[in-house]
């Protein structure tokens, strides 16, 4: 993708997001680290994705029972505080490169990373940029929904985001849908491991609830653009290389293991 190398600026909400062609350089935003060991590049354009708003319902309003499943959710996760489970959200929640690929290490058998699996890490690393915010933010910023932590007056399960995650829109989930755009794109490369690689893609964002950081609407509506994302995905020649090249060499790493 080539447009102009002018640099453009996205202010949305809490986001601000500055980009030449397709790589983007964050500046805040809570699925994009504030301060990226590189910029972050994106195989699609804004004009790529489906607008989140119109492609989604509007959030439970809060005198609604499906604003009370919400509620239920978020209470029972509040009663996994300290064990392994919330161990899993708090890991789930850490979105730094150095953590790129890692919760799926034991549903593929493979361990990602820059240095073993790089064109795997560049692949995952990009899908950030696509669903985590081209997916989500048109409806995030539009909607505004206030997180369950805040609702609660408490904090989530990874508070040095809290306060990025303040101002940043609840719904729909960019956590969400980057676990689920992740679970799609592994379990398509493996689809003799799909029930484990899609079970830790569904457990990703449920651990958004656990956390605190989301209400399960937030996460369900997130699971959608995921999909959204990646079926637009299959669309992009420069994507499609990518996969190939990533699930090669995967296949290798499973060969030496």
């Amino acid at each position: 993708m080539s447009i102009s190398t002018k640099a453009i600026f996205f202010v949305a909400g809490s986001i601000v997001l500055s980009f030449t062609s397709n790589t983007f350089a964050a500046k805040s935003n809570s699925i994009l680290q504030t301060k990226p060991s590189e910029p972050y590049k994106s195989y699609l354009n804004r004009d790529d994705v489906a607008n989140s708003l119109a492609l989604l319902p509007p959030p439970p309003q809060q005198d609604s029972p499906a604003f009370l499943a919400d509620q239920a959710a978020y209470k029972q996760g509040h009663t996994l505080i300290n064990t392994p489970r919330w161990a899993l959200a708090q890991s789930d929640a850490n979105l730094a490169d150095s953590n790129i690929g890692k919760p799926f290490a034991q549903a593929l058998g493979i361990v990602i990373s820059k240095e073993k699996t790089p064109n795997t890490y560049y692949l995952l690393r990009h899908i950030m940029v696509d669903s985590g915010f081209l997916g989500t933010d048109i409806a995030k910023n539009h909607y505004q929904r206030i997180r369950p932590f805040v609702y609660y007056k408490t904090q989530t399960c990874w508070p040095q985001d809290d306060k990025l995650l303040r101002k940043d829109g609840s719904y729909p989930s960019g956590h969400s849908a980057l676990g689920w755009s992740t679970a799609l794109i592994l379990s398509e490369m493996f689809p003799q491991k799909q029930n484990q690689i899609l079970q830790r893609g569904y457990d990703f964002g449920q651990s958004r609830v656990i956390c605190g950081a989301h209400w399960q609407s937030d996460v369900d509506a997130g699971r959608i653009i995921g999909a959204e994302i990646v079926a637009r995905l299959h669309a992009n020649k420069e994507f499609m290389q990518d996969f190939q090249k990533s699930k090669e060499e995967l296949l290798k790493q499973t060969t030496s293991n």
